[in-house]
């Protein structure tokens, strides 16, 4: 909210409607709809000459680290000269202001050590009266506005103060919010060059580690059999982690397609229900070896639907693998499949550890892992609950997480049953 100073003209208020009230209220009212902040401020400085009966007046703001104002808003004919010169806080009339947070009315500036002289032998200007008031957003000096040279050498009185208090005070709101904004902005485009960076390192990655990683597996398979058991412990521990790590590039190329807008997929008649199935039996023996019952439930058939089978199959398999590593000894596993209006409905629930509510909105994010990297007991990189939400959005689905700590989590998502159009998918639309 902008605190704005009011000025009461009530006392002696004539039966017509006062010009300055009206000039104040037309210029808060367009403070809501101002696009253009120099703009604006310009035309602060010319009601503050109109109001005030002044020769000149401008806007400085402060600029905290170099212990300075600068002139962020003057009249055309001295815009050249002034926003090159800048004032100093500790030897200014302007600096004053600032620093005592307080207005200023000096009648006569030649018999005031504060003026600033410079500025007036920059411009050909000469100062011989001036009304300053400090530029404030609640407790932050953001600069000075001043009025010079009162109209036939009067002196400025209490109504002119309050005049540029006010009009003040609309600068601070304008200048305030345009700070703001720069900061956003600057966040935003930073934020946008680190995804770049990331989405490019891991680009390269994934392309580089893909022809090593190819001649470790293959070369690894064809001593296993050449060596016979001698060496078998030792082969199989090479293309178990090597076909870990190709997952790992898998995952994380598959994401970076997605959001990068160069992933697409092949739709064709998929059963629903198969592709469950053949994902179940993929898992039972993961499961078996942990002590965790896994089991299917599908309803409705083959639930046939228009998609990509191997990406759908990817989706469930990360689900699933997931449920299979956070449920313990003793745990169930459930994968259901049934037809809701207008889409398949896919639910992965199991009653393992579950998920802090502090940590579910968070856990579709690449890299996010619920547990801490020094001391989680489970493995992964944080890509499966990505890689998933990804192959389900590209059919146009979408994918959410249910979860109790200690009690279990139910994983869903929702194909629709009408095919979606298929086309790259680019960053703006992944909400």
């Amino acid at each position: 909210m902008y605190n704005l100073t009011v000025i009461d003209f009530r006392a002696d208020m004539p039966d017509e409607p006062n010009p300055h009230i009206e000039r104040l209220a037309e210029l808060t009212r367009s403070l809501v709809a101002t696009q253009d902040v120099e703009a604006y401020l310009q035309a602060l400085v010319s009601a503050a000459v109109e109001l005030t009966h002044s020769e000149t007046a401008s806007i400085l703001e402060l600029d905290r680290d170099a212990n300075e104002l600068r002139f962020r808003a003057v009249p055309w004919y001295h815009r050249d000269v002034l926003l090159a010169i800048s004032v100093p806080v500790d030897a200014s009339v302007a600096g004053w202001v600032a620093q005592k947070t307080a207005p200023l009315v000096i009648s006569d500036v030649r018999k005031d050590e504060r003026h600033f002289r410079k500025v007036d032998e920059a411009s050909r200007f000469q100062t011989r009266s001036l009304l300053a008031v400090p530029l404030r957003q609640r407790d932050k000096v953001l600069g000075v506005f001043e009025a010079l040279n009162k109209a036939d050498d009067a002196h400025y009185t209490e109504d002119d103060v309050a005049i540029l208090e006010t009009l003040a005070a609309l600068a601070s709101a304008v200048m305030h919010n345009d700070t703001l904004e720069r900061r956003i902005k600057a966040s935003y485009n930073e934020v946008a060059e680190l995804d770049r960076l990331k989405s490019d390192f891991i680009a390269i990655t994934s392309h580089e580690l893909r022809t090593p990683l190819g001649l470790i597996l293959g070369h690894a398979t064809f001593m296993r059999e050449l060596v016979g058991s001698q060496y078998s412990e030792q082969l199989d521990a090479i293309i178990r982690n090597a076909t870990k790590l190709k997952e790992i590039i898998e995952d994380l190329s598959s994401v970076d397609n997605y959001q990068s807008g160069l992933a697409r997929i092949r739709q064709r008649q998929v059963s629903i229900a198969r592709v469950v199935e053949e994902v179940a039996i993929s898992f039972r023996e993961a499961a078996r070896q942990k002590g965790v019952s896994l089991r299917t439930n599908i309803s409705g058939g083959e639930l046939l639907v228009e998609a990509d089978a191997n990406k759908i199959a990817i989706a469930i398999s990360n689900l699933v693998k997931n449920a299979v590593t956070f449920t313990d000894q003793g745990g169930h596993i459930l994968i259901s499949a049934e037809t809701v209006p207008g889409y398949i409905k896919v639910s992965v629930i199991d009653d393992g550890i579950g998920i802090p509510p502090s940590d579910l909105p968070r856990i579709f994010e690449r890299f996010f892992q619920v547990e801490s990297h020094l001391t989680r007991r489970h493995g992964g990189m944080g890509l499966g609950l990505s890689v998933a939400k990804a192959m389900i959005e590209m059919h146009g689905g979408r994918i959410w997480a249910e979860s109790v700590a200690g009690r279990g989590s139910n994983f869903t998502f929702l194909l629709p049953i009408t095919p979606q159009q298929t086309r790259p998918v680019t960053p703006a639309l992944l909400g």
